[in-house]
């Protein structure tokens, strides 16, 4: 766990920034102590990561929290997008560097703007923007989500990590178990009561990204133990084979 000290000492970001992030949902401090100091864990640096690629694309704070609250996000495909902006915007500089030293060994003589056109980077930064947030279970989490302070978002990250800790303590039972199977249905109908229509669909897409590594394995095996996340898609993946074998069969690549 890092301080917002020792986060802003790491990341170059103001204190006071990190305390904004906090408040809007943006970067909600792991846990706080009872002191009230903000700690933050390799998850939340992760997400921080996130949020400053998307402020260095220059994309306003509630769309970076738009962005990465969706549930249709895809950090993978994100990166790609923001490797792609990042060239974009590197050859634009590029551009204005080689008009300035020609303004500046020749002078004024050829009136080019073409070097301060961003329509196209503009165009390609909505579209990215566009793929990120328009699904319906986007559109019904921010119609759940409207009104929810900081605290609420808080508040159900913890409803939903305990439901992987209990996950955790029944990781060396059979994932397709009746146990396991109860607490996959537990899980979906918390994430459609509070987030968005959680189909066997999205629930198995869902359960591919719990096992895949990354923030959300290490943030479901921390809450669990090791191992919960991998037990976590395994018990949907059960749980979706026998109730709905289209899932595996449509849109949905195994």
């Amino acid at each position: 766990m890092m301080t917002v000290h020792e986060v802003s000492e790491l990341t170059g970001v103001s204190i006071r920034a990190l305390h904004i992030y906090d408040r809007m949902g943006l970067l909600p401090a792991t846990r706080k102590t009872e002191s009230g100091y903000r700690l933050y864990d390799d998850t939340a640096l992760e997400r921080l990561q996130q949020v400053l690629l998307f402020r260095e694309l220059g994309f306003p704070l509630k769309d970076i929290k738009e962005i990465i609250d969706s549930p249709s996000f895809d950090r993978e495909k994100a990166l790609e997008q923001q490797i792609t902006m990042l060239r974009m915007k590197k050859e634009h500089i590029e551009n204005l560097i080689d008009l300035a030293r020609g303004i500046q060994l020749t002078g004024v003589k050829n009136m080019n703007f073409e070097a301060f056109d961003t329509r196209k980077m503009d165009e390609y930064a909505k579209q990215a923007k566009e793929s990120w947030g328009t699904s319906p279970e986007w559109k019904e989490f921010e119609q759940k989500n409207a009104g929810m302070t900081a605290e609420d978002n808080r508040n159900l990250h913890y409803r939903m990590m305990a439901i992987f800790a209990e996950f955790g303590q029944i990781r060396d039972q059979d994932p397709a178990g009746d146990e396991a199977q109860k607490l996959v249905k537990k899980l979906q109908d918390f994430i459609t009561e509070n987030f968005y229509t959680c189909s066997d669909e999205i629930l198995l897409s869902l359960g591919r990204m719990y096992a895949g590594g990354g923030e959300f394995t290490e943030g479901i095996d921390k809450a669990g133990g090791e191992g919960t996340g991998e037990f976590t898609y395994r018990a949907i993946e059960a749980y979706v084979r026998k109730w709905n074998i289209s899932a595996f069969s449509g849109g949905i690549n195994s």
